[in-house]
């Protein structure tokens, strides 16, 4: 189950206002994104775009359907339509990450520009060039953008945007981020990496009583584990793992810093040959069995800058999540249930 990094920026990055009270992005008949939402509104009521529902509501906006319809129409153009073939399960997974996305930005934004960060125009020309070298020349990123329906204004403000949350985050992170070398020599003496079989029942976009129904039976596959059953058929049988048929959920050798925490937690804690308790991630919820961990065998002097690099990671992770939390706090920051 491995993180995902979470100063992802450039292309990926929705664009999103500020400020005052902010009034309720409504989509307007006729248009490519009201149309998206109309169609997909066949599956899920909610989303239709002449209600215009509210997603995420705060004390100074609100993230509505129409305004998350609105970008993911003006982010991924034509590709757009790809919702439509998806179920509403998977619609809804889609739709509130992109609802939380905006509301997280926004207030990450108003965070920034609170600090009067000016951005230099020399490190907004070289974002742009790195987007026209990825993509073989700015003639060429010019015509994938007209292909899928983008418009280079909307690209140029998302790098603006994305670039003024990250230098918010450099500055305010910064001393979370430091390293002692006693704290480089105790992660060096640690377990480098581990080898463990995964079992997982997926709860992503389950209601509250499905979930309670999916962690009983998880409670039973643990037993029967414990009971002595054999583990690797149970994976085979029961995981949910999308690799579980090219692995039979067996991880080998990763290394800190590649799972999700609560994984990588179990698979660091747990004794050799033992299983975990039941773990619950975003995923959904999980058993290990720890097969086998190892140490490093390189010299302190050889490695010293990679642990350096990988403690620094995960404290500017952790720090990270801490101040989004404080900032969602004080945003008043609420994700609707429907």
């Amino acid at each position: 189950m491995k993180k995902i990094f979470v100063f992802a920026v450039l292309l990926n990055i929705l664009v999103f206002g500020c400020g005052k009270k902010q009034s309720n992005v409504k989509l307007e008949e006729g248009t490519a994104a009201y149309q998206l939402a109309k169609d997909i509104s066949t599956k899920t009521p909610f989303y239709d775009p002449d209600k215009n529902n509210i997603i995420v509501s705060a004390t100074d906006f609100n993230i509505t359907t129409g305004e998350v319809f609105e970008q993911i129409q003006a982010s991924y153009g034509n590709q757009a339509n790809q919702l439509k073939n998806m179920d509403s399960t998977r619609i809804k997974e889609i739709i509130n990450k992109i609802a939380e996305d905006l509301a997280d930005k926004k207030i990450l934004l108003t965070a920034a520009e609170k600090t009067n960060i000016v951005l230099p125009q020399a490190e907004l020309d070289s974002a742009l060039n790195e987007q026209y070298k990825r993509a073989g020349g700015e003639e060429k990123f010019a015509e994938l953008l007209t292909k899928n329906g983008v418009k280079l204004d909307f690209v140029k403000e998302q790098i603006r945007t994305g670039l003024t949350i990250q230098q918010y985050l450099k500055n305010a992170l910064a001393q979370d981020t430091e390293v002692t070398e006693d704290e480089i020599k105790e992660a060096y003496n640690e377990d480098k990496t581990a080898t463990v079989r995964h079992l997982l029942l997926s709860t992503q976009g389950k209601s509250d009583s499905a979930k309670q129904e999916i962690y009983k039976k998880m409670e039973d596959l643990l037993a029967r584990a414990k009971k002595g059953e054999n583990f690797e058929q149970l994976v085979k049988k029961y995981s949910e793992d999308p690799g579980v048929k090219q692995n039979a959920g067996l991880y080998e050798n990763f290394p800190r810093g590649q799972m999700v925490k609560p994984f990588e937690d179990a698979a660091f804690s747990v004794p050799v040959g033992q299983f975990s308790g039941i773990i619950e991630t975003r995923y959904g919820y999980h058993i290990l069995k720890v097969i086998n961990r190892k140490k490093e065998t390189r010299p302190l002097d050889e490695v010293r800058d990679e642990i350096k690099q990988r403690l620094e990671q995960t404290k500017q992770h952790e720090a990270y999540i801490a101040l989004l939390d404080k900032l969602r706090s004080e945003a008043g920051e609420d994700l609707a249930k429907y």
